[in-house]
């Protein structure tokens, strides 16, 4: 996720709906964000013959900004997993960015055996908070449940956070990588033009056994060197836009079986439907598009994809 607001879900989780409620009051720039995905859900394209997972995404701001694909009715966060699996998704990892949607993830995680959650603090939003280390203890509670199977999306952003905030995104990153090597959960990381920083704490604290790349966007030195240290390299719609030849080189080179695809609904939206929302239903263009930057047929991919899963999160059933 390339930027983020806090999300507005209630605290405590018993009887919550299955979907958080919008801010009454959104800011200025999540009304213009809103509107900016105020278009119709993309047409679905063809059903992957070889079930895979979205190994990232975000249902809940999904719902709260664009809504479901179709007008569907009922409840819509189990509507945005159904339009998925009819697509050959399977499965999906929902990943949290404050305390309180990662609450919300463990929650749904623990009630649906299509999804996995992820918690953490995003990194831009670790300068904010008035109190980082108590957020980070909510964090740690939340990580110890067992259907969570990820700490993250964590890590360093220098794109949206200026000078004033890096102590305190470093801070939160260190600290996340030692609550997933406590807990032996995969860490997920967001970087944004910060591979060099990355690297550097991750080497500094000593990497968990998994590490994922959310949204990989580096370039194949990059990914050469993530690949060197046995890192996950998870691409997104990005690789199938035309500016994007760096993600193709990268893919070009990562062995299979370090790749996984993901949507960051509802961001990333894959050509040719940039500028609408994006959701798990659609992953099947971005399969598609990394199998043939690998060179590898889509259903051989696929299978692959879908074992790397169960090794990194564990099986969701």
């Amino acid at each position: 996720m390339n930027m983020r607001l806090p999300v507005q879900v209630p605290c405590r989780m018993s009887h919550m709906p299955s979907t958080p409620p919008t801010s009454p009051t959104p800011s200025e720039k999540r009304r213009a964000k809103a509107a900016r995905r105020a278009g119709e859900f993309p047409p679905a394209p063809e059903p992957l013959a070889v079930p895979v997972f979205d190994s990232h995404t975000h249902l809940d701001l999904t719902v709260q900004e664009a809504g479901v694909p179709g007008g569907a009715t009922g409840d819509p966060v189990e509507a945005l997993i159904a339009a998925a699996a009819k697509n050959g998704v399977d499965r999906l990892v929902q990943v949290g960015v404050d305390v309180d949607s990662s609450r919300w993830g463990a929650e749904l995680a623990g009630r649906n055996d299509a999804v996995l959650a992820a918690v953490a603090l995003h990194p831009n939003e670790a300068p904010r908070l008035a109190d980082l280390d108590e957020a980070l203890r909510e964090i740690e509670a939340l990580a110890a449940q067992p259907r969570v199977r990820g700490v993250g999306e964590t890590g360093m952003d220098t794109f949206r956070t200026g000078d004033d905030g890096r102590s305190a995104q470093e801070t939160s990153f260190r600290a996340h990588i030692a609550i997933a090597k406590r807990h032996g959960k995969a860490l997920i990381i967001h970087d944004r033009e910060a591979h060099a920083d990355v690297l550097r704490i991750l080497d500094d604290e000593g990497a968990p056994d998994t590490v994922v790349l959310h949204c990989f966007s580096g370039d194949a030195e990059f990914a050469a060197e993530c690949v060197r240290r046995g890192y996950h390299l998870s691409f997104a719609g990005t690789i199938t836009f035309g500016s994007a030849a760096n993600l193709r080189a990268a893919a070009a080179i990562t062995p299979p079986e370090l790749m996984m695809v993901e949507t960051d609904a509802p961001y990333l939206t894959p050509a040719p439907h940039r500028g609408r929302p994006n959701a798990s239903y659609l992953i099947p263009i971005t399969v598609r598009a990394l199998a043939a930057a690998r060179d590898i047929d889509v259903d051989e991919l696929c299978a692959t994809i879908s074992a790397t899963g169960e090794r990194v999160f564990g099986p969701w059933r």
